[in-house]
């Protein structure tokens, strides 16, 4: 049923929420929302499309480019949803197709949800999980955690958006954040009404900051009256692919302990390292815990990324270090407020943090399956960092981490001056060009902000290995016309 008129309605684009007016959210923005009618449009067989797929590269999705579910996760899965197969009448068919640790798995979880996959948990989340949660940061850092600090959530954006609820008092709150930034950080603060104070990563030392801007920021925006509370850290680094320097993760834990500030540590892409013997990957509790800081930590983990890839079944975990009980109560209420995490979720949670062991059925499979991910993703991080770095007028470092890479482009003016006549900026222009010739979506820098007078794009490098070549090779011929059309 249509309204002819749109004064016939109570909510209208002026009386909704402002706040949710001015979120802005790039990686589902204007390019995601043209790519998805192009899919439609291909299953036309009469489309005069000049490509045949959308290759959606604008957001993190391993799966949806073919990533291949880890076998573990998928056996035990199956078996806690269809319990029918762990029945006694069942089990000689069970165990020929699936193997005994993966049965013993499944029977355990059922045990600790009374055999009710589909009933409510612990508002927190099942609590054998969080202790083998609690165990896994333990072996990681070499210092304790406590499953009772410990949150399960529907993916580590859940713990975002919690977390930043819980500080941000007023509209008077400043949260500090690293640009390039990821877009949910912007999105929640202007939802909150509270401001996004921006620290700037430098592209010149790999991403890298500066303890003495991180002050001047600060003084800055204290200056102004602004209650600066939290500083977020990305790290491994989205969307800029980069990965932080003990060194200055010693300085971020010490600025933020000498000013009073929170440390709001996503470290959803830990397990994506590409350059461990050079720069290995330490969490921010160890660093913490290493420098006995009292500093209030939230470090976040999730399912989306690494090797697993599970993005649509919406699993994470926070952990709380140096926080206040009556703090801590309170994240205990607002999680109460959402019941609990799914269900599918929290077990994927499980076995990302508690593996098949040596010597277990399936251990030698998982491994397998996490070693040939890793190594392909790497190999072709490095790949198509190398073909962004051989086209014209186009710089990019290369990732230390993560699973992007966030090139550098530098436009004609002849480009830069038919953008701005058509009130876009030229990355605008430029990805969205790129889609409509080519069928490949990327996401304009400046959705992530950044340094001004730069201009970028973020791409994954998720595509299969064995298109990749084509892949590249479709956004030469875009690159190189583009050019070409505005060269000076």
């Amino acid at each position: 049923m249509t309204v002819s008129s749109s004064t016939s309605k109570v909510l209208t684009i002026d009386t909704i929420n402002p706040h949710v007016r001015t979120m802005e959210y790039a990686v589902r923005g204007a390019l995601p929302i043209r790519a998805e009618q192009l899919v439609r449009e291909l299953r036309n067989k009469d489309n005069k499309l000049p490509f045949d797929k959308i290759t959606f590269c604008n957001i993190g999705n391993p799966q949806q480019l073919g990533q291949k579910p880890l076998t573990f996760i998928r056996q035990v899965t199956a078996l806690v949803e269809y319990t029918d197969l762990l029945k006694d009448e069942n089990m000689e068919l069970t165990k020929k197709m699936f193997p005994e640790d993966a049965i013993d798995r499944a029977k355990n979880i059922l045990g600790w949800t009374n055999n009710a996959i589909g009933a409510y948990t612990e508002s927190l989340g099942i609590h054998e999980i969080r202790e083998s949660v609690a165990k896994f940061i333990e072996e990681r850092d070499g210092f304790a955690a406590d499953a009772d600090s410990i949150g399960l959530t529907a993916g580590a954006s859940v713990a975002v958006e919690r977390i930043l609820n819980l500080i941000i008092s007023s509209s008077n709150v400043g949260i500090m954040i690293p640009i390039p930034q990821y877009p949910l950080y912007t999105a929640t603060i202007a939802k909150l009404d509270a401001h996004a104070v921006p620290y700037y990563l430098r592209e010149n030392k790999q991403w890298g900051l500066n303890a003495e801007e991180l002050k001047q920021v600060l003084s800055e925006h204290k200056a102004k009256g602004i209650d600066v509370r939290a500083l977020v850290v990305i790290n491994p680094g989205n969307p800029t692919g980069s990965l932080l320097t003990k060194e200055n993760m010693v300085d971020i834990v010490r600025f933020c302990e000498e000013n009073k500030l929170v440390l709001i540590a996503d470290e959803v892409y830990q397990a994506n390292i590409y350059q461990p013997e050079r720069r290995p990957f330490h969490s921010f509790k160890k660093i913490v815990r290493e420098l006995d800081s009292s500093v209030e930590l939230f470090s976040l983990h999730s399912i989306s990324k690494g090797m697993i890839g599970e993005c649509g079944r919406r699993g994470g975990y926070y952990e709380t270090v140096n926080l206040d009980k009556d703090v801590s109560d309170q994240l205990y209420k607002m999680a109460a407020v959402s019941l609990c995490p799914n269900v599918t979720g929290q077990v994927a949670v499980e076995i990302m943090v508690n593996p098949p062991k040596k010597g277990e059925p399936s251990y030698n499979l998982y491994q397998q399956e996490l070693n040939d991910i890793y190594e392909s993703m790497r190999r072709r991080s490095i790949k198509l960092c190398d073909a962004f770095n051989a086209l014209e007028n186009i710089t990019c470092n290369s990732a230390e981490g993560a699973m992007y890479l966030f090139p550098q482009i530098r436009f004609p003016k002849k480009a830069i001056q038919a953008a701005e006549e058509l009130g876009k900026s030229p990355e605008f222009l430029y990805c969205m060009g790129l889609l409509e010739s080519t069928g490949v979506c990327v996401v304009p820098g400046g959705g992530f902000h950044q340094e001004p007078g730069t201009f970028h794009f973020r791409s994954t490098f998720l595509p299969p290995e064995d298109q990749l070549d084509q892949f590249i090779e479709r956004i030469k011929g875009f690159h190189d016309s583009f050019m070409d059309k505005y060269r000076d």
